[in-house]
């Protein structure tokens, strides 16, 4: 049985310059025009040009080797950076996928060519990628993927099959796919899985945008249909897959985004209250402020044992969990104190703010693994299941 542990975490030292400098940037970089709403769930907004612009500046790849296009600074150091671009509400969607753990799997598992390919590239903002996990009918359920990667006599492999709600397909230029390349043992639901890392303009490749509840395209559907490619484009070792997944899905869920989706609406709040709320009002800033705090502490201890090399799946499930229920219970908890002074009839930044989170937030505890998934994962952990 596994126990889980969120010791505290000292940053480096320098962190209040580091931080004084990534405002800096903000201040002169982020677009006049952004809309408010916008700095909402920021993580999935896409901006080529501002990505690129931090490319440039150094903050993608921060952490990886100077060999292939990083820059050797502290893991932690990363942290700081990613809380400060999404609490400004900073639109980092488009390398958000590449920077958090496309590289840095290709880095722990990839061939010298797939390296010297593909990961310079992504580190320079040029590059973005998506995750081709989740397939329909099977969600959260990985075994039960059925996309399938044939091996042809020629050592090229044959990929065929769908993947759904691919955030940013349509506008990535790679993928990590995830297929079964033989059958399941019966003892073993993982067993028999690969990765495959493609390229978009790979012939029987198509992408199909999904158009979500407020109009947005960011959600896509994937088809494979003979889709030909070269041995090269297996990603660490056959069958190996579930290994390789599990160990990403820690980086993907333990973030703070996982808890700072909301958090644009959180400032709104704040700002049409101003200095003198009301008493309940009050009591529900004090409410949100401690438990963002907490999870803040939770995500970065996390971070910490990610960067001694530990793979803290079960800490990492606990995080995206708590998250999701906080980002998904603020928008409801801020309308109710609608009655305290607060005026949701105007146009305001506040009120498109809060409009956005209350359709969109319900599907923040599907992204990353369900919140069923999640617990189980977490039961499992901790012997209970």
């Amino acid at each position: 049985m596994q126990t889980f542990h969120f010791d505290p975490v000292d940053l480096p030292p320098g962190i209040p310059a580091f931080r004084a400098e990534i405002r800096a940037f903000l201040a002169r970089e982020m677009p006049r025009d952004y809309p408010a709403e916008q700095k909402a769930n920021c993580w999935t907004v896409y901006d080529a040009d501002f990505s690129r612009r931090l490319g440039e500046r150094g903050w993608i790849g921060m952490h990886w080797s100077k060999t292939y296009g990083g820059h050797e600074r502290s893991a932690l150091e990363r942290y700081v950076l990613m809380e400060e671009l999404l609490a400004a509400g900073a639109p980092v969607g488009a390398h958000w996928i590449g920077d958090r753990q496309t590289a840095p799997a290709i880095l722990r598992y990839g061939s010298e060519s797939q390296k010297q390919r593909h990961v310079p590239r992504i580190a320079r903002g040029e590059a973005f990628c998506c995750i081709g996990m989740s397939e329909p009918n099977a969600g959260s359920d990985l075994a039960s993927v059925r996309t399938r990667a044939e091996r042809l006599p020629d050592g090229r492999w044959k990929i065929n099959g769908q993947k759904i709600w691919t955030t940013l397909a349509h506008r990535s230029h790679l993928i990590i796919v995830l297929a079964r390349t033989s059958p399941a043992d019966e003892k073993n639901r993982h067993a028999g899985l690969s990765q495959f890392l493609l390229e978009f303009d790979t012939p029987g490749l198509r992408v199909q945008p999904i158009v979500d509840l407020v109009g947005a395209k960011h959600f896509n559907e994937i088809f494979f249909e003979d889709c030909i490619v070269d041995a090269e484009c297996l990603l660490g070792t056959e069958g190996q897959g579930w290994k390789q997944v599990t160990a990403e899905l820690s980086l993907e869920r333990s973030g703070p985004e996982r808890y700072l989706s909301s958090i644009a609406l959180f400032f709104e709040l704040l700002r049409v209250v101003g200095p003198s709320p009301s008493e309940s009002v009050r009591q529900a800033i004090g409410r949100v402020t401690a438990e963002i705090w907490t999870l803040r502490q939770m995500s970065l201890s996390v971070a910490g044992q990610l960067a001694r090399g530990e793979d803290p799946y079960v800490e990492a499930a606990i995080v995206k969990d708590l998250g999701n229920v906080f980002e998904q219970a603020l928008p409801p908890l801020v309308q109710a104190l609608a009655d305290d002074g607060i005026h949701l009839e105007q146009d305001s930044d506040f009120v498109r703010t809060l409009a956005l989170l209350l359709q969109t937030s319900p599907s923040f505890s599907l992204r990353g693994g369900t919140r069923e998934i999640l617990r189980g994962i977490i039961a499992r952990g901790l012997g209970l299941r």
